[in-house]
């Protein structure tokens, strides 16, 4: 008898512990969702997001893992280019600093609607913590895009939302 009450014993520890890890993960989750500290398959995994950064536009795909392809109004030029994309819909963050000397405004490159703009669904560490204010226009390539230009650096997001041309 002492041994099967060694065994319950053990069995009930093991699965306390098991219950107490299962809660911690649920506890920090929510804290750990942007942190540099996740690796790239427990966030792809847990939360659904994939994230992919690119020394320039001209090193991003266009083929292959189309989540990660750019849209065509972004200069291949542009630099220090970091992207994140919700796997399980459309949501996209994207940023990226432009090339010296060059602006991208938006009526230059994606037309003078200057409509107020959803929050991203995303977010990120290297995102603000604000929705980047400023001039919004709608940037679009199969989804709209919006973007707020900010000294050299683009902020430009979608949620999904499918442009009139896409």
């Amino acid at each position: 008898m002492p041994l099967n009450k060694k065994k319950t014993g053990v069995v009930v520890i093991v699965a306390a512990g098991c219950v107490a890890a299962a809660g911690a993960v649920a506890v920090a989750a929510p804290a750990l969702r942007n942190s540099s500290l996740v690796p790239d398959a427990v966030s792809e995994h847990v939360f659904k997001e994939k994230t992919r950064a690119f020394a320039t536009a001209a090193d991003a795909p266009t083929e292959g893992d189309l989540a990660f392809v750019l849209p065509e109004w972004i200069p291949r030029e542009a630099s220090n280019v970091k992207v994140k994309v919700k796997t399980t819909g459309a949501a996209k963050l994207i940023r990226f600093t432009l090339p010296a000397g060059e602006r991208l405004t938006p009526e230059d490159r994606c037309g003078a609607d200057r409509r107020s703009a959803a929050a991203p669904e995303l977010d990120a560490p290297w995102w603000p913590d604000r929705t980047p204010g400023g001039a919004r226009a709608e940037c679009g390539d199969h989804y709209q895009y919006r973007v707020a230009v900010q000294g050299d650096t683009v902020y430009a997001w979608t949620n999904g939302e499918v442009s009139a041309g896409g």
